[in-house]
């Protein structure tokens, strides 16, 4: 390890932003992190500034090889993993025209739904638009707004003059790569979900004017298209300097946070999923084909392995959900108290549902603190917590929580089987709420699979990162990750629990069966 070659590689997250220097074999020499706001606009919206983004990773580096001295002339490439489906305009210059739109911003879907409207419309749009979008990208734009394409129109439509100045739209991947070289590009998989690529050659994305057209936009205004694993360049020197790196340092275009995160789980063999646990989540498996399962809003999609799809299932809000716990409900003098201003609560989680037996004493919470994307997409929907009595404590509301989540997970399992046509037997587990022991003992309950604990799994996205800039600059292959991979624990499912998951998540099932007309009419 003391002579390997290291990718210093990005996850810029929601929460904030991490950077590790690591091994081509994916060993984790050091880490540093910095958090990043979250902005929540009176109209709704919910943003974050580039410039903090750009910001954080230098202090953050910063402190890292000024940590690690010797690590620097080791360094041979940086590679970032981002959050995805954020939307940042651009001038000329490469200076942001204004806060980042993230993935969580639903300012759009109005003009989103005026745009795709037509004679014969299905789930709001027209239905030759929509099989256009299905035939050619795999999926179609989410109505909910939450992904660029509604950004785009909602910075045409309602910002008029910002369209304008636009040079460029980025994604938050592409306004990082932006920064470290000074190109306008965009990955195979960053640019999805501005539904504007033909995607049925997954070696081979290409924009397409027809969808270019069917959104009202400007193709001027969209970057050129990279795989993943292609070197787009070097350190800027503005960047090498701030950084005191070399200028033959590469830049690797890197990968959103699923496709890093699939690839630094060690999951890149055809059907072997693994789940992410982070402030969102989703399940996620490579197949060999492309393929869309509108009812279950799940497509297979372009990503970093060559000549294959990742099937990704998106769970709208997941560790977010505990977040919002710790922030707004349980700030209180006992352990909580001492771990408030802590990056990571799951430790002292455990501590408190370990207390509580399965089935949370028979409290039941539901997870869409913010809508939902699959297996239904209902921005209406609400996180509920169910059948408390006054024997309930909060231990228990905890454990319902990591529960809920699992539950959520389970429903979203099924239309993953049926979409690959195979039952799945294990799964890998990333992300921060995967260092949570008794967290992958009840999905291995809840979900009756086999979890297997990537070791350090919050490194997850960042391992995948350099993974990528490793393979781009060939020096392993992607299906080495699979041998590189290490894991912690493997969880086996623990059968005396398994008839109470069984009844508690049919009941899970029945609550939205019931509540979710109510939550259209509260929320519409």
């Amino acid at each position: 390890m003391a002579n390997e070659k290291l990718i210093l590689a990005v996850d810029l997250g929601t929460s904030g932003m991490k950077v590790a220097l690591i091994t081509v074999t994916g060993q984790v020499l050091g880490w540093e992190s910095e958090p990043v706001r979250l902005i929540i606009t009176p109209d709704g919206g919910a943003e974050q500034s580039p410039e903090e983004w750009w910001q954080a990773f230098l202090s953050a580096a910063g402190r890292l090889l000024k940590r690690e001295p010797e690590a620097g002339p080791r360094v041979r490439a940086v590679c970032c993993s981002t959050q995805g489906e954020g939307t940042v305009p651009v001038d000329r210059a490469g200076n942001a025209l204004g806060n980042a739109i993230l993935w969580m911003d639903m300012r759009g879907a109005s003009y989103l739904r005026k745009q795709l409207s037509g004679s014969i419309n299905l789930k709001g749009a027209d239905l030759f638009k929509i099989l256009r979008f299905v035939r050619l990208t795999g999926g179609m734009p989410s109505l909910t707004g939450k992904d660029p394409a509604a950004h785009m129109l909602f910075i045409r439509d309602a910002m008029p003059e910002i369209y304008a100045q636009t040079h460029k739209f980025l994604n938050v991947l592409d306004y990082m790569n932006l920064r470290l070289t000074g190109e306008f590009v965009a990955s195979f998989d960053s640019i999805l979900t501005s539904w504007v690529t033909d995607n049925r050659d997954p070696d081979a994305v290409h924009y397409d004017d027809a969808l270019i057209r069917s959104l009202g936009l400007d193709r001027l205004k969209l970057p050129d298209l990279v795989p993943c694993a292609k070197v787009i360049g070097c350190l800027r020197r503005a960047a090498a300097q701030a950084l005191g790196l070399s200028q033959d340092v590469k830049v690797v275009a890197g990968a959103i946070d699923n496709t890093a995160a699939a690839i630094g789980a060690g999951a890149v063999e055809d059907y072997l999923p693994h789940l992410y646990i982070g402030t969102s989540s989703w399940i996620a498996a490579h197949v060999p084909f492309k393929k869309t399962d509108i009812s279950s809003n799940l497509a297979s999609i372009p990503c970093a392995l060559p000549g294959r799809y990742l099937l990704t299932a998106l769970q709208a809000t997941a560790g977010g959900n505990l977040t919002y716990l710790r922030d707004n409900i349980l700030y209180h003098k006992d352990e909580l108290l001492q771990e408030a201003e802590a990056p990571d609560i799951f430790k002292v989680l455990d501590q408190i549902a370990q207390r509580v037996p399965a089935g949370a004493n028979g409290v039941i919470y539901t997870p869409w603190i913010w809508g939902e994307r699959a297996p239904v997409e209902d921005l209406t929907l609400r996180a509920g917590v169910y059948n408390l009595s006054l024997h309930n404590t909060r231990a228990d509301v905890i454990r319902a929580f990591l529960e809920g989540i699992a539950f959520n997970t389970r429903w979203l399992l099924s239309p993953v089987e049926k979409f690959m046509r195979r039952k799945v037997d294990t799964i890998h587990i990333v992300g921060g709420g995967a260092q949570s022991d008794i967290w992958c003992q009840i999905f291995a309950d809840v979900l009756g699979v086999e979890i297997k604990q990537v070791r350090d799994p919050i490194y997850a996205n960042a391992r995948g990162a350099a993974w990528i800039a490793a393979a781009g600059l060939g020096e392993i292959e992607f299906t080495d990750a699979s041998k590189l991979v290490q894991f912690k624990r493997i969880y086996q499912p623990q059968s005396q629990n398994r008839a109470l998951y069984d009844d508690k998540f049919e009941i899970f099932k029945q609550i939205y069966q019931q509540m979710k007309e109510i939550y259209r009419r509260l929320n519409r």
